[in-house]
Formats: structure tokens, C-alpha cells, sequence
């Protein structure tokens, strides 16, 4: 009895109570997603233990900060003060307090997994920095009032419960001393420490199905992981070849037939040989959470996107098409860098993204305007620092909460007045063509050819929107958001028709990312087609694209389209020039880098692995396949080259005279 005292004192019952409370709620959260998504799990008996085996060992990592804290508590407070005023105090309000934490975790991983179906990583930190919309948009999307009170009564139900059972009184009435307390402490301390600096969050990755390795995780491990290693140092993690080999590779890949390399043993900047040059306006229409199933050109049959279904049979679109990654500022970096995508966070959210060879430069080469148009506030993801900071004037709607100097050049707000509609997220999208129509007449005066790159709001959780515009109710899902934002674009073309400025324009329509990045795999590959439509090209009627091409592809072939002499620094390619056999996307999360090509996939994995599958495209799965050292190799080289030159200064103006 005395070793089991030393071990498990009395004034230990409610931390020890916690931490089973903690579990069970673990436990659930687990079994509710895995219902939930039931078709997606591997839910044979080995696959179910293995997911809650990891989960325990992950779980009892997460408790072990919580009792880290309650320990060193009660390990300090002296024998006299046990059941005091401030003792009780003390004990009450940091119970409650870690009561609220897991509940807040536990409901906030619901809604996380409801969008995502990820436990928490770096999207979650990101959305601690921007409460403003993530908050607003928590609160148009859910009833906030009841899960706040939610919480706040289970944690008083909780506390009562606990009383009631006298976990309270034996905390406070013990009469343990310090000798007897020290070794939960210490118990607590070695597993703290070995958590912290042993147990990396991939561990719970070793599943082939992805839902699994997911569900195997803790949400607030998981977080604080994401948190700590947010940016990738691709040289530590991934697998890596002599530099001069990978400049060479990448070198020989990007080049045309014409092009001349100008620092052949540094980067890949050369100079691309055009023809006639036209120089039209040029409006980039970037379309939030866009995926390619949403369209009827590629077999949906709810009839959501009927203006951009005509437009693409129309115009000239892009069929074979996939996005760099999940995220808009993915998106982003990917047209404007046309770069694949380095591990971590994106380049557009990272310190040094200013003064970087964009397509921003090969416009202004041109004597264009640059303009970035956004409905929300473009402090949100840091746009308007990297657009800014690249050369682009922006319109944003402008509430006051960008830091001082982050923009460097011209700055406009959508006023008040010009808003008819708006939520957490912006403006909707007939406003922010509204601005963009405006600022066109404007830079049309001028005499001055613009390029306008413009991102959308409209499509994106709680689907709100402006109503009577279409036959779906504002906010009811999707779909609705997904119709109004095609609605949106009809218009906007329909009115700038009747411009002056029109037949000298080109539009270029294009999703940043897909709706949504889940899957059972590694990366579900099905998951980044999106699409994109050329509109009013001269020469581009009734064309369809399709040779399979990466998302930075896109702005490369505009400008060979348009016959353009100019410097060339981008990854992305003419796609007219790619013979058949070098047809290939970057597809990637910030973990995880993939290389497609046909039907066969490269994956590069943080941890220096490397592995290769056959894609299925009628069922969307991948199958192991032995490693093809060759297209490992190219796959290196890509992403190998590109994270060098952005940490060496590759991509920044200075480095391409």
C-alpha cells in the first residue's frame, strides 16, 4: 500500500481522473470520424487496432503536457496549504481551464475534420493568426452562441460531476507530503521529454491508407506539431543529389528547342524566342476551392457551372490540368512563381518573398499595369505583402488590419458603398467584378495594357451569397456557392462585353486549388484536377488542351500564345513544346511531394523516402510499384532545385539581370 501511495497519492485523484476523461473523449473522437468517413478507413481488425493502439500512445503524449503542469502544481504547494482558500481556488480554475481546453479541441476538431478530414496541422496555426475570418466565418457557418454555452455548461457538468464523485475532496484532502508526490512528477517530466524530443507526429504515419494514419493521430499533438515545423528544410528531409546534377536535369527539361540559357551554372533563367507579339490586357480570374468535378465538361451532372461549361466549349480549355497543391496560397505560388511546391509552408507566407521573378515581370517588361484584386483583406495569408512586395497595386477591401509597410505600392479600398454583399471571408464576387470593372475603364484611359490578377471569395465555407441570383438558397451548401460563383463570372463577361476594352482583352479563368485535398492516399491524385479556360484568344476557339500540365504551366503557354519574346526564369513550361513522354504535374501537400507523369506517381517524403505508384484513374487509387531510379532521380531534381534556388536567391529579380 505505501509504493502504491508513493505512486498514485490521493492528492493526484482529479489530475488522474482528467486524464481518463481525456482519453475516453479521445477514444470517441476517434471512433466518430472513422464512422463517418467509414468507406474511406482500412477498418479490417488489424487496421482498427493499429489506429487505436498509435492513437493511446499519442494520446497519452498529449495528457502527459496536462499533467506535466497539475504535478509540478501540487508537487510545489506545501502540506499546510492542502483545502485552503487559494488551494481550492487554484485547483477549480485550472481544472476548468483544461476542462475547456479539451472540449474547445474536441469541438474545434469536429469542424476541423468536417472540412478537411485532417486532424490538426499548419492550416489550423495559420488560423490563429487570422482570427477575424476564422472566427467570423465559425460563427456564420455554426451556431457559436450554443457551442460556446456548450462548452461552458459541460465544463460546469464536468466540475459537478467530479464533485459529486469525490475526486474534489480527496485532492484537497490529502495529506501526502513531498516525498510522496515527487514521483508522478518526475514519471511526468521523462514523458515530456521524451515526447517532445523523440516522438515526431509522422510516426503515426505508417498506414497506406491515409484516413487511418490520420485517425491514428492526437489533435493537439498534432497542432503543436504543425506548429513547430511549418517550414521544411527539403536538404534535412528529403532525399537530395549533387546540386550541378539537379540544375542540369531541370535544365534540360524547362528548355525549349529555342531557348538560350543565360546562366547556364546558376539557374534557369533563359530567354524564350517568341513570334508576332500581341499585347492584350490580360484579367486572370483566380477561382477559390475549383475542382474540375464540379463542371459538366467533366461529367457532373448537377448543371452548377452552366457559363463556364459553355465558355470551355466555346474558348480554349485546359482538360489535363492539375493544381501544385491545397491551399490558395499554393495556388498562388504556383501561377505567379510557376514553381512546384517547396515543403512547408507556401513561398507567398514565408519572409523572403519579396522582389522575386514573378509573372508580375514579365508583364511589366511589357509596359503593363499589375493590379491584385481580393474582396477580403489582403493582410489574410499575407497577400498583399507578396503581391505588394512583387510589384502588383492592390484592391482589397481594406478594414484596417494590415501592418504598417507591408504594402509598397499603390493601395485602394473597396469602399462601403461598393459592397452589396459580404461575410467572414469578403465581398462577394459580383462586387469584386464590379471593382475590377471599374479600375479596367480606368487603366483603359490610360492607354496602358493592365494585368489583373483577381481571387475570388465566394466559393468557400459558409456558401453564403448574395440571394434571388440563382435557383439554390445562399448558404445551403456547395453546390449553391459553386453556382452563384459561375453566375458571377456569366455576368461579369456579359458586362465587359459591352466595354471597350473587351476585344483587346484575354481572360484567364483558373481554380487554385481543388474543394477538397482528402483522400485514402498518400496524395489522392483526382483530388488537384482542376480546370482553366482561355477566353477571347485570338485563334483560341473551340480548343481543347489536352496534355497533361501542371497548374504552373498556365501563364507560360499564355505568353507563347500571345508570341513573346522575354526572360524566363519559371519552371512551367509552353505546353505545346512538352513532347508527349515529358508531359508531367506537381501535385504535393506540405509534407509531401509528388511528381505525375501519365499514370505513374512519384511521391517524396519528408524523412528522406521516396515512393513510387501506378494511378488508377477510374477508382482513383494507387498501387505500389518498384522504384524507377530514373524518374526518382527527375522528381528530385524538380523539387530539389526548386527549394535551392529560393534559399540561394535563385528566384529574386537581382539574380536575373
Amino acid at each position: 500500500m505505501k509504493t502504491s501511495l508513493k505512486l498514485f497519492p490521493s492528492r493526484y485523484t482529479l489530475v488522474n481522473a482528467f486524464a481518463v476523461l481525456f482519453i475516453t473523449l479521445s477514444f470517441l473522437l476517434r471512433l466518430a470520424f472513422m464512422i463517418m468517413d467509414f468507406s474511406q478507413t482500412d477498418h479490417s481488425f488489424m487496421g482498427l487496432l493499429k489506429v487505436f493502439f498509435v492513437g493511446l500512445f499519442f494520446d497519452l503524449g498529449t495528457i502527459s503536457f496536462f499533467y506535466v503542469v497539475a504535478t509540478l502544481y501540487f508537487l510545489l504547494m506545501p502540506k499546510r496549504f492542502y483545502g485552503t482558500l487559494v488551494d481550492r481556488i487554484l485547483v477549480y480554475f485550472g481544472f476548468s481551464l483544461a476542462l475547456l481546453v479539451i472540449y474547445f479541441s474536441f469541438f474545434a476538431e469536429i469542424t476541423f475534420w468536417d472540412e478537411f478530414q485532417r486532424r490538426f496541422n499548419f492550416i489550423a496555426v495559420d488560423y490563429l493568426i487570422y482570427t477575424y475570418e476564422v472566427f467570423k466565418n465559425i460563427n456564420e457557418s455554426y451556431p457559436l452562441p450554443i457551442l460556446i454555452g456548450g462548452m461552458l455548461l459541460l465544463v460546469v457538468l464536468t466540475v459537478w460531476i467530479f464533485k459529486r464523485k469525490g475526486f474534489f475532496q480527496r485532492t484537497l484532502s490529502a495529506n501526502e507530503g513531498f516525498a510522496q508526490k515527487w514521483i508522478p512528477f518526475v514519471i511526468a517530466v521523462a514523458l515530456v521529454l521524451f515526447y517532445g524530443t523523440s516522438i515526431e507526429n509522422d510516426l503515426a504515419e505508417s498506414s497506406s491508407n491515409r484516413y487511418n494514419n490520420e485517425l491514428s493521430k492526437a489533435g493537439i499533438y498534432s497542432f503543436f506539431a504543425a506548429f513547430r515545423n511549418n517550414e521544411l528544410s527539403y536538404t534535412d528531409f528529403y532525399k537530395t543529389i549533387p546540386e550541378k546534377q539537379a540544375l542540369a536535369n531541370v535544365q534540360h527539361q524547362v528548355s525549349g528547342p529555342l531557348d538560350s540559357l543565360v546562366n547556364p551554372t546558376k539557374n534557369i533563367l533563359r530567354h524564350v524566342k517568341g513570334g508576332a507579339e500581341k499585347r492584350p490586357n490580360v484579367i486572370l480570374i483566380c477561382v477559390e476551392s475549383f475542382s474540375a468535378s464540379y463542371m459538366g465538361i467533366f461529367g457532373n451532372e448537377k448543371n452548377i457551372t452552366p457559363n463556364l461549361d459553355s465558355l470551355a466549349q466555346a474558348e480554349t480549355y485546359f482538360s489535363n490540368l492539375y493544381a501544385t497543391g491545397t491551399r490558395t496560397v499554393r495556388g498562388m505560388e504556383a501561377i505567379t512563381l510557376s514553381i512546384p511546391p517547396t515543403p512547408g509552408r507556401s513561398i507567398v507566407k514565408r519572409k523572403h518573398n519579396q522582389n522575386l521573378f514573378t509573372i508580375g515581370e514579365v508583364f511589366r517588361s511589357k509596359g503593363y499595369s499589375r493590379t491584385f484584386f481580393y474582396g477580403g483583406d489582403g493582410y489574410f495569408d499575407n497577400m498583399d505583402k507578396f503581391f505588394s512586395g512583387n510589384g502588383f497595386d492592390i484592391v482589397d477591401r481594406g478594414r484596417g488590419f494590415l501592418p504598417n509597410g507591408d504594402i509598397v505600392t499603390s493601395r485602394k479600398n473597396i469602399e462601403d458603398d461598393e459592397v452589396t454583399f459580404e461575410n467572414a471571408w469578403g465581398v462577394c464576387d459580383e462586387d469584386i467584378f464590379n471593382k475590377v470593372m471599374k479600375e479596367a475603364d480606368a487603366a483603359s484611359e490610360q492607354g496602358k495594357p493592365f494585368f489583373d490578377f483577381i481571387m475570388t471569395t465566394s466559393n468557400h465555407k459558409p456558401y453564403t451569397y448574395p440571394e434571388g441570383k440563382i435557383d439554390i438558397p445562399s448558404g445551403t451548401g456547395r453546390s449553391g456557392a459553386v453556382k452563384y460563383t459561375d453566375f458571377a463570372i456569366g455576368q461579369f463577361l456579359k458586362q465587359a462585353k459591352s466595354k471597350s476594352w473587351y476585344n483587346n482583352t484575354v481572360f484567364v479563368i483558373m481554380a487554385d486549388h481543388c474543394a477538397s485535398s482528402a483522400g485514402r492516399w498518400e496524395l489522392d491524385v483526382d483530388n488537384y484536377h482542376i480546370p482553366a479556360i482561355i477566353v477571347n484568344l485570338e485563334g483560341g476557339k473551340g480548343y481543347q488542351i489536352a496534355q497533361q500540365c501542371s497548374q504552373i504551366d498556365v501563364m507560360p503557354t499564355l505568353f507563347s500564345l500571345l508570341g513573346w519574346n522575354y526572360e524566363n526564369n519559371f519552371f512551367g513550361r509552353d505546353v505545346f513544346s512538352i513532347k508527349p513522354d515529358e508531359q508531367r504535374a506537381f501535385v504535393g501537400n506540405y509534407r509531401k511531394l509528388g511528381l505525375l507523369k501519365s499514370n505513374e506517381l512519384m511521391v517524396l517524403g519528408d524523412g528522406k523516402v521516396a515512393n513510387q505508384y501506378v494511378w488508377n484513374k477510374q477508382d482513383n487509387s494507387l498501387s505500389s510499384q518498384p522504384t524507377n531510379e530514373a524518374f526518382l532521380t527527375e522528381a528530385i531534381s524538380y523539387y530539389q532545385l526548386a527549394d535551392f534556388l529560393y534559399n540561394h536567391g535563385g528566384l529574386d529579380l537581382k539574380a536575373n539581370p
